[in-house]
């Protein structure tokens, strides 16, 4: 499968192929779209290195959101001189990460590091602020910004016009190779159903001949990938409608999550190994917290 840009597998906590950063050489250096996490930068510099690239030619990067497995990295490229382009919601948390870096801490605890390494603050006069569909032209390529809420407020996926790519983030879902299947990443605070699927809308009507998700693409079954992603919307959405009455608490809906995910397994045969590839790039567990977070804002 030949693509125009170069998938850099950054190996995260040792598993292959859960996050992506994405390599677009232009005749100034070369730009990526994401990161990655700052537990993976060294995985960066051997992906970087592998294709003849130092981290010094590293010109721009393009951040769909700011969660930390896509965006913690930043501050570290920009030591090195890179620009980052990044949402207007996110931009003041990549200059000032105090409260964002808090708020994973309160989440993951004493694996913190382990999991995100150092998450280092991005200069301003470093960091690039488009607005939606304002043209974004490194070198000889020009990407376009979307705001794409759902997953979270301060999402972007990027179209690249030239090549038909989809740069989708999170909100394209997480759809790792091997047997067709996807998860929906919903974690608190910002899932809200409804919004995703305005941005998938918005998405599916583009030209795309390539869809790539930062876990992990690419796809060019591009049809086969937002019918998908819609039937989730609606199933998880099904799913909230038939538990919510009862209260559950989120141990339960840990639970009720679980068991969702193992009968979406079953139907696309998915094995044990797989199953553990898309827990270490998309933790079920976190998504109950943000399920009952939306239900209760927005649905009652």
């Amino acid at each position: 499968m030949s693509t125009p840009f170069v998938t850099l597998d950054l190996h995260f906590l040792g598993t292959p192929r859960a996050i992506a950063a994405y390599l677009i050489p232009h005749r100034e250096g070369v730009l990526l779209v994401e990161s990655g996490p700052g537990s993976t930068t060294e995985a960066l510099r051997r992906g970087l290195e592998a294709h003849g690239y130092a981290l010094e030619k590293v010109t721009d990067v393009l951040l769909t959101h700011i969660h930390l497995d896509h965006a913690g990295a930043a501050g570290f490229l920009a030591r090195h001189g890179a620009r980052i382009h990044v949402h207007p919601r996110g931009a003041p948390h990549m200059a000032a990460p105090e409260r964002l870096l808090a708020s994973a801490r309160r989440i993951y605890g004493d694996q913190m590091d382990r999991l995100w390494g150092e998450f280092l603050p991005v200069p301003e006069a470093q960091l690039h602020v488009p607005q939606d569909e304002e043209p974004i032209r490194i070198g000889e390529h020009t990407f376009v910004p979307l705001d794409t809420p759902g997953h979270a407020r301060h999402h972007f996926a990027y179209f690249w016009p030239e090549q038909g790519v989809l740069f989708t983030g999170d909100v394209g879902g997480v759809r790792l190779p091997g047997v067709r299947h996807m998860r929906l990443p919903m974690p608190p605070p910002e899932f809200h159903l409804e919004q995703w699927r305005a941005s998938l809308q918005r998405l599916r009507a583009l030209p795309a001949r390539w869809v790539v998700p930062t876990h992990f693409g690419p796809f060019d079954d591009v049809a086969w990938h937002w019918n998908r992603l819609e039937a989730l919307l609606d199933d998880i959405e099904a799913l909230l409608t038939r538990v919510m009455p009862q209260e559950p608490d989120e141990p339960t809906m840990r639970r009720l999550l679980d068991q969702w995910v193992a009968g979406w397994n079953q139907r696309d045969g998915v094995d044990q190994a797989l199953h553990q590839a898309y827990e270490a790039a998309n933790p079920t567990w976190m998504s109950a917290a943000g399920v009952l977070r939306y239900w209760h804002k927005f649905r009652t």
